[in-house]
């Protein structure tokens, strides 16, 4: 399992450096705690991080089950995809928020294969 740990430290590390990155758009365009909103670069910086956490949530336990009940490396690979995808999720969405679709495309997928994977795993090893 030690690949779905380090993809899992992975994520959590891109996800810290997406949360530093609204600071410093906050900082750098006066936004004040609490607001979350108010210069579009921080705006769209904010909505990369939220996103990201929205997904966090289904993918660290499809990950985690996946590894367990299917393979863990190829888990950590299918894992490695949804990171890339969250960061070429990250440009397009700064960039311009209509070109995000690819990075959420490919994030999407793998926390799909891991989720259904993972109850797959679950389900065939519990009726066997």
């Amino acid at each position: 399992m030690e690949p779905v740990a380090i993809v899992t430290a992975l994520a959590l590390i891109q996800y810290f450096w997406f949360g530093y990155h609204v600071s410093v758009t906050r900082v750098r365009h006066g936004i004040k705690a609490p607001a979350v909103s108010g210069h579009p670069e921080f705006d769209r910086s904010f909505r990369v991080h939220q996103n990201t956490l929205e997904l966090l949530m289904v993918f660290l336990p499809a990950l985690w089950l996946f590894g367990w009940y299917v393979h863990a490396l190829s888990g950590a690979l299918v894992g490695l995809l949804f990171i890339a995808g969250r960061f070429v999720y990250r440009k397009g969405y700064l960039d311009d928020p209509s070109s995000r679709r690819p990075g959420s495309i490919l994030s999407v997928v793998a926390v799909g294969v891991l989720m259904s994977g993972g109850l797959i795993g679950a389900v065939l090893s519990w009726i066997d």
